[in-house]
């Protein structure tokens, strides 16, 4: 029997991640019996949670942000974040396959020792970023053009690429968009699982968490629906086709 991929969801609301999640199915190509996911938001990451029954771990997005102050963070969040530095313990040391999307970007980034902060933050939109040599030859991004489109929005990034990671696409307002930390471990600042009807949604969820004037949400909703992010996408089905068992 095939080891299922392990989906970890931390959005509180059950539309942005029942979204979510079919989001991440429909562009892996993976089947739901393919998966097994847990929404962590409320309790975090079970106990005894053993990634030997796991082929791969695939983490979303969430309304956290690392780099809010240790004082200000609910009690769960500070649990989240412990419940990863100790997964992260297993994964980095193991080179276990990991594909961590934009608060994915931020836990991983934040293990591995780099500053957190607002200094590379982006409103919601569709954007250019450049891959860089490295990940022109990457196994997820091999034969992409040198640059694609992609729907993020982000309050925080990694302000430097970590130490021993390659990053695989940049752009000039937030410089790391994309790392590898070892061979199989992943991190994307951007959304690949992100579409028009995603982000419409997540845009009406989050108008006033601060990741944009709530009075530009129509205009938001416009942007994210002009262009097609395909290429993002494909780094989905392409790390499920990679990492499947």
């Amino acid at each position: 029997m095939p080891k299922p991929f392990l989906i970890l969801q931390l959005r509180p609301e059950d539309n942005t991640s029942n979204n979510e999640f079919a989001a991440i199915l429909k562009y892996s190509g993976l089947e739901e019996k393919m998966v097994h996911r847990l929404r962590i938001e409320k309790r975090g990451i079970p106990q005894h949670l053993s990634l030997d029954n796991y082929c791969a771990v695939i983490i979303g997005g969430s309304p956290f942000d690392i780099s809010t102050p240790d004082e200000d963070k609910s009690s769960i969040q500070k649990k989240i974040e412990q419940d990863f530095t100790q997964l992260f313990d297993t994964i980095v040391k193991n080179d276990f396959p990991f594909l961590g999307a934009c608060s994915g970007n931020a836990l991983l980034g934040s293990y591995l020792g780099v500053s957190i902060s607002t200094k590379y933050a982006e409103s919601v939109s569709c954007v250019t970023l450049n891959l860089t040599e490295e990940g022109k030859n990457d196994k997820l991004l091999s034969g992409f053009p040198d640059q694609i489109s992609v729907l993020l929005g982000h309050k925080e990034a990694c302000d430097t690429t970590p130490d021993g990671a390659v990053l695989l696409m940049t752009s000039a307002v937030c410089p790391v968009q994309m790392f590898r930390i070892g061979k199989n471990v992943y991190a994307t600042q951007f959304h690949p699982e992100g579409d028009g009807e995603g982000f419409t949604m997540r845009i009406n969820t989050y108008k006033h968490h601060g990741y944009f004037p709530p009075h530009e949400a129509d205009y938001l909703i416009e942007v994210v629906n002009r262009k097609k992010t395909p290429h993002a996408q494909k780094i989905l089905k392409r790390f499920a086709d990679c990492y499947g068992i």
